[in-house]
């Protein structure tokens, strides 16, 4: 079943056209928003490097399961 999700918000201009398996590679600055000093903070303070990194973080995972709980 295929799926069609606009992540075009989310990301920086230069990935709009990024397939998901570039995205998820991208570093994490690939995400609107997101600054190089903010990246630099998360691969300091997290070891996050990419936007995989980022989704599989288990701070950042057990924040959003506590958040889905309360709704």
């Amino acid at each position: 079943m295929p799926v069609s999700v606009d992540l075009g918000k989310y990301l920086d201009a230069s990935y709009a056209d990024a397939s998901l398996t570039e995205i998820l590679a991208a570093p994490v600055s690939a995400l609107a928003g997101v600054t190089e000093q903010d990246a630099e903070a998360l691969r300091t303070a997290f070891r996050i490097r990419t936007v995989s990194d980022l989704g599989k973080n288990k701070y950042f995972l057990a924040a959003q399961a506590m958040l889905q709980l309360t709704r």
